[in-house]
């Protein structure tokens, strides 16, 4: 019983961890002084904008190997207890119950009997939840996102001098990305999209904003 028809991440969550790993790089490189910051300033910026990316990374492609593990617990106690179930009603409850109440509410009892079939034909599941190739492929994937999303926000201080060319180049990325974010979500959410980026840039901002302000 495997994860390999599992999505990655929902369009929805990787808006929110771009918006939130926007949110941490920012509130580095907005630590920076354009006036007083030297080299060895940029240097201490970098180190720890690239690190908290990374461990954020690490730590969510964890999160997604823990939802795997859940979820393949999940579909195993399903089985194990349908299988169980003394008469066929019980099983449809049980059914039912794994089921979004929209969907489980348009079913009928030929249609629960039809799937509780098909579920008793499936082969014997493992004893536990484990992971397979695809999880750890997966996982990997959802750290090189999360990394990946907040990387340009930092390019420009590698390659630009002075630091406040790099600054000017650095935040109209991080806009950019911003209402990309915002443009996107409005997409999804059904708003208006153009608005729904410029929001998510004011947002945004204000969210760095205070985070810097409560010492984050």
């Amino acid at each position: 019983m495997s994860n390999e028809n599992k999505r990655l991440l929902g369009p929805a969550e990787r808006i929110g961890e771009a918006l939130f790993g926007l949110i941490m790089v920012l509130t580095f490189t907005g630590s920076l002084s354009v006036a007083d910051a030297g080299r060895d300033d940029v240097r201490a910026m970098l180190i720890g904008a690239i690190g908290c990316n990374i461990a954020w990374g690490i730590i969510d492609a964890f999160f997604y190997l823990m939802d795997c593990l859940s979820e393949q617990a999940g579909r195993i106690r399903l089985l194990h207890t349908m299988r169980k179930a003394a008469a066929p009603e019980d099983a449809h409850r049980v059914i039912a119950e794994s089921l979004p109440p929209l969907v489980a509410a348009t079913l009928g009892p030929a249609e629960y009997e039809s799937i509780r079939g098909q579920l008793v034909r499936l082969p014997e599941p493992p004893s536990y939840p484990r992971l397979g190739r695809h999880d750890w492929l997966a996982a990997l994937s959802v750290f090189v996102w999360v990394f990946a999303i907040t990387f340009p926000v930092v390019i420009p201080f590698i390659f630009m001098n002075p630091l406040a060319r790099a600054m000017r180049f650095s935040n109209a990325i991080a806009i950019v990305l911003l209402f990309l974010c915002g443009f996107a979500f409005g997409r999804i959410a059904g708003y208006r999209r153009w608005l729904t980026g410029l929001a998510m840039v004011v947002l945004g901002s204000a969210l760095v904003a205070i985070t810097m302000a409560l010492g984050g």
